[in-house]
């Protein structure tokens, strides 16, 4: 399915009708170019599940961890990792095996760990300056 967001209004709602069916264990790939969006969406994944941390791109940190007494996401960024040992060396092997929702940024270098799993993807990519074109690959919208 192909949605056009228009702001980052419709992108917020976008994000709250997948959160409504994200469940914990799920794992979310967010493909495109830099500022394509995929943190943007991060962000109101983040607040419409009642986290209230300010959420920030982990491209240099390559990992962060937002939680309430709920829930709890693991966002990384593997823009800058370069080999699937590195990948392997930060532990998203191990992560990818717990009860949290993994939202993954650049995840093509970790494709080899990834394809064993029923992973949730968005692909990100520009219709114009204030436009998104936003493909969802085993997503349903509520």
């Amino acid at each position: 399915m192909e949605i056009t967001v228009h702001s980052t209004e419709e992108t917020k709602r976008l994000a709250e009708q997948i959160a409504r069916d994200i469940k914990p264990g799920d794992i979310v790939s967010l493909y495109g170019d830099l500022g394509s969006g995929k943190t943007t969406f991060t962000r109101y994944f983040v607040e419409a599940l009642g986290i209230s941390t300010r959420v920030q791109s982990p491209t240099f940190v390559i990992h962060r961890v937002y939680k309430n007494e709920n829930t709890v996401v693991n966002h990384f960024d593997l823009y800058r990792l370069t080999s699937l040992e590195d990948v392997l060396d930060m532990g998203l092997k191990e992560i990818l095996e717990d009860i949290s929702i993994k939202l993954i940024e650049w995840p093509e270098v970790a494709n080899n760990i990834l394809s064993k799993y029923k992973v949730k993807e968005l692909h990100f990519s520009y219709a114009s300056e204030n436009e998104r074109k936003i493909c969802l690959k085993n997503i349903s919208l509520s």
